[in-house]
């Protein structure tokens, strides 16, 4: 059976990427490894430093311990030290939290909203867009400490009001929790939305069940 080791700096992000292995490749093992102070860590920071991918590297590290056949991380801030991560643990893939919504937004290209409830990570993705792909990042405030309060109609509401009346090609939620205010994004924009956790598992399964290995 494949294991698949999922890396979380967020407390809400296991329930949307369980949700999509559930729907798309239920027959995959899932290891959830949250270390919540991370993101706490970084808003407090404010920028990424050595001592944080040290981190990361750590729990990297302690993933492929478990006899995973690959590593997702589900923290969309954190490129870099996923970066880091890949290097250390290469041939073992490992995949950051949104690079496979990136080729899926990239694909159908034109004007991209990127949309995100926690600060930061409108400061990294962006930068991983090919350059032609014409980017607008929407940062949704008080979305995500509505989720922290328990009020996720009011988290779904805030993000599809984000893109009320926008026109764009496609929308791009960029974090795992996101995914849940997809249904109420699509009825108020006609354009594709994309989330982080289906991409994910969808080229996971592609790569790893077309690998010899």
């Amino acid at each position: 059976m494949t294991r698949i080791a999922l890396i979380h700096a967020l407390r809400h992000s296991p329930p949307p990427i369980e949700a999509a292995f559930a729907e798309l490749w239920p027959e995959a093992q899932l290891a959830n490894l949250l270390d919540d102070s991370l993101s706490a860590d970084l808003a407090a920071a404010g920028t990424l430093d050595e001592r944080m991918t040290d981190r990361f590297l750590a729990l990297g590290r302690y993933a492929a311990s478990l006899g995973s056949d690959a590593i997702l991380f589900t923290c969309s801030a954190f490129g870099p030290c996923i970066e880091a991560v890949r290097t250390d643990l290469a041939p073992l893939p490992v995949r950051s939290p949104y690079e496979a919504m990136i080729a899926e937004a990239s694909a159908i290209g034109g004007r991209i909203a990127l949309v995100a409830s926690f600060a930061p990570t409108l400061e990294t993705m962006p930068a991983d867009f090919p350059p032609e792909v014409e980017i607008e990042s929407i940062y949704v405030e008080g979305a995500l400490s509505a989720m922290n309060a328990g009020d996720l109609q009011r988290h779904d509401d805030l993000v599809a009001a984000a893109l009320m009346g926008r026109r764009f090609d496609a929308v791009a939620l960029a974090q795992y929790s996101l995914a849940r205010a997809a249904p109420g994004v699509a009825a108020v924009i006609d354009a594709p939305v994309l989330t982080t956790p289906g991409a994910a598992v969808r080229e996971l399964r592609r790569a790893l069940q077309a690998s010899p290995g």
